[in-house]
């Protein structure tokens, strides 16, 4: 697969705002591995292995275990995820396919609200934001994954 633009050099000014948004976005009320779990699920869903692999290393780096991480795509079946982060991936899940139709359940949001205060939820909101237009970038232009280069 070839990578079919570079965005960041021939539209260097929507991408640092896309940029400035993430900085924004991550330096919030949000716990670092709790954003990567976000991340990671919806780049998941959205098939961006840029971001897959980028954000799989970012939680491995930042001490995630092995396990959790196979286990994002996953996260209903398995006794790994607490509370706050299974009601963060519901919402990350909805959220992310809102082309099914189905919007974001109002059950869904209820639980997200009762894990994260109003401040917190709209963190959420703004990462799953985030992420899902850096994957309509990485899954668009065709980004190679990081860890492939290398």
């Amino acid at each position: 697969m070839t990578e079919r633009i570079d965005i960041s050099a021939v539209f260097p000014a929507a991408y640092k705002a896309l940029i400035a948004l993430d900085k924004q976005t991550a330096h919030g009320p949000l716990e670092k591995p709790l954003m990567e779990l976000i991340r990671l699920r919806a780049s998941q869903i959205n098939g961006c292995a840029y971001c897959v692999d980028m954000h799989a290393a970012d939680a491995k780096a930042g001490g995630e275990s092995d396990n959790r991480l196979y286990a994002v795509a996953v996260w209903q079946e398995g006794p790994f995820f607490t509370d706050r982060e299974r009601a963060a991936l519901a919402l990350t899940e909805a959220a992310t396919r809102l082309s099914d139709g189905h919007g974001v359940p109002d059950e869904v949001w209820e639980e997200a609200a009762r894990h994260f205060n109003e401040e917190e939820l709209a963190a959420v909101v703004m990462a799953i934001t985030t992420i899902n237009a850096w994957n309509r970038i990485g899954v668009t232009a065709q980004l190679t994954p990081e860890s492939y280069k290398n």
